[in-house]
């Protein structure tokens, strides 16, 4: 199947969502798109997408299918009811693409149910904020059969920049909860640094551009580093978000028997930043934790 032939559907208009299936839509790809609140894909129907009730009715006019929503419940219900999910309306040779942060059993046995009527699954979360689902630079790490993978990387291309295969279904998600490992340790340096900073008398953006360039710099510092010095706690991925990836981590690192001593403290102090009332904000909110306990002190 050619790349300009092949029918596109899209399943869930979040924060990271809206985005990416704009970005499909601009590479050329038909689309057909689905969002239980009608209302935020007017502007993909305007720019030329057409608008299905369900994602079973997306699927049924689609080649492949990519799902973004929020937790491992609704990917199932997504992906898997029988009545108005993607499996419910796709046909044989159908690729159902999930990228959202779900629990590795979920890929399994979405594509265990899938494959048994000749559908394929690739569990393809990503990672890079809203800004990176704006630019279409996002990195996606993909788990499930390698020629599903082989045919749907012209797509993915439209949305991320780092394609990487990660091995068989559940793979993908796996490896994303590495990432939220990684990202909630290094919000918790970036605050914490910064607050030291402040408090020391050290003006926050020269210790900034002093340390970003070198050991010490990551993603999470350059860019949410000047968003918590200006206070800006807009969500490009919430707090709630990444404490649901962090809980979910803790689900499979218990399962292995193995500890996450440096990831349950990051966890802690994301759930206080929940319990306070952050939970809806952008996870640079944990600098207002951090931030408290100094003061505390």
């Amino acid at each position: 199947m050619s790349e300009q032939k092949m029918r596109v559907g899209f399943v869930g208009f979040g924060i990271m969502g809206r985005s990416m299936s704009a970005n499909v839509l601009k590479a050329g790809f038909p689309l057909t798109v689905y969002n239980r609140t009608t209302s935020k894909t007017e502007p993909l129907r305007k720019a030329g997408a057409a608008v299905a009730a369900s994602p079973a009715k997306v699927a049924a006019r689609s080649d492949v299918v990519i799902s973004c929503v929020s937790n491992s419940a609704d990917v199932y219900q997504v992906v898997l009811d029988g009545e108005k999910g993607i499996i419910a309306g796709a046909r044989k040779g159908t690729i159902a693409i999930d990228c959202s942060t779900a629990a590795p059993e979920v890929a399994k046995r979405c594509s265990e149910e899938l494959g048994k009527k000749g559908m394929g699954f690739l569990d393809a979360p990503i990672s890079g904020g809203d800004v990176g689902a704006k630019a279409g630079t996002l990195s996606i790490m993909v788990g499930g059969r390698k020629q599903d993978f082989d045919r749907a990387l012209p797509l993915l291309g439209t949305m991320g920049k780092t394609i990487v295969y990660c091995g068989s279904s559940g793979s993908g998600y796996i490896v994303k909860l590495c990432n939220q490992i990684l990202v909630s340790m290094n919000l918790l340096a970036a605050a914490e640094a910064l607050s030291f900073a402040q408090t020391a008398g050290i003006e926050a953006k020269t210790m900034l551009e002093a340390v970003s360039g070198g050991a010490a710099g990551s993603w999470q510092l350059s860019n949410l580093g000047p968003k918590m010095m200006a206070g800006d706690y807009a969500p490009g991925f919430l707090v709630d978000y990444l404490l649901k990836d962090l809980r979910m981590a803790q689900g499979v690192a218990y399962d292995l028997k193995i500890p996450l001593p440096g990831m349950a403290l990051a966890e802690s102090l994301f759930r206080a930043a929940s319990a306070h009332g952050f939970g809806q904000e952008g996870t640079q909110a944990l600098y207002k934790i951090i931030r408290k306990l100094q003061a505390d002190n």
